[in-house]
């Protein structure tokens, strides 16, 4: 049986979608409660939970609770809703989650995974000193950087969806990294700090280039997003759309 089949197969589509939430919210939860950096540990201000914005000033962990709350409404459809390819009427739950895999989890996803391990392998002290392999243990590293593509791409391969127009999933995504980019300025203008070391070291025309890379980077990663799900569900699409088109023909007659 293929990849592209598995949709079919109800308890492997609620199993996969209930591994993928246990993991997240027990990653938000062990982060939350367990995870403690000493005050005395070398590691740059900005990295430390305690500043200004907490957690929530890393673009990490707005994708592990996006990823949570995806996989949250992933269970939901699989109950309520449905993960059929044509549904004679489509419902809600399955177009929020349609929705929501292309405009924000996937593209979101792989900026943090990407940008994250380029970082790495140029100097890991930018993203995530040596130091905190003490503190922070490598699962959870792993969970956060890591699966989050893993993830992703396997969602993608067992699970049917249709992406929205190009223009409506781009707004979305467009609006979510524009109010990520207000907290950034926020947490800089009362907590003093740049939460990427990178902004400290750049002018306020360099800072601009480096939004507008970091924006263009995002869209081609949308744009990623919907090649591969359209590679991989070539058949089911055409079946979708044939169907669409009988069902238009009906209403016109």
């Amino acid at each position: 049986m293929s990849s592209v089949q598995l949709y079919k197969l109800p308890a492997f589509v609620i199993t996969w979608h209930l591994i993928a939430f246990s993991q997240y919210c027990y990653a938000l939860y062990y982060d939350r409660f367990f995870v403690h950096i000493p005050d005395d540990l070398l590691i740059p201000k900005m990295m430390r939970p305690t500043e200004f914005g907490g957690r929530s000033k890393f673009l990490t962990y707005w994708c592990l609770i996006l990823q949570a709350l995806y996989f949250t409404i992933c269970l939901l459809n699989d109950f309520i809703g449905t993960n059929e390819v044509a549904p004679k009427r489509m419902p809600v739950i399955r177009r929020v989650k349609d929705y929501m895999l292309a405009a924000f989890a996937f593209p979101v996803a792989l900026n943090v995974g990407v940008t994250f391990w380029t970082l790495m392998a140029i100097d890991r002290e930018l993203v995530f000193p040596k130091a905190l392999d003490a503190v922070f243990p490598g699962w959870l590293n792993h969970v956060m950087h890591t699966n989050i593509v893993i993830f992703m791409v396997l969602e993608i391969c067992t699970s049917f969806r249709q992406y929205p127009s190009r223009r409506s999933g781009l707004a979305g995504l467009g609006i979510f990294m524009a109010c990520y980019l207000v907290w950034l300025h926020v947490v800089h203008h009362f907590g003093g700090i740049w939460v990427y070391p990178v902004l400290d070291v750049l002018n306020f025309p360099q800072r601009i280039l480096f939004f507008a890379v970091s924006l263009v980077f995002c869209v081609g990663l949308y744009l990623l997003g919907e090649f591969f799900n359209n590679l991989i569900w070539t058949k089911e699409l055409k079946q979708l759309r044939a169907a669409t088109g009988a069902g238009a023909s009906k209403k016109i007659k």
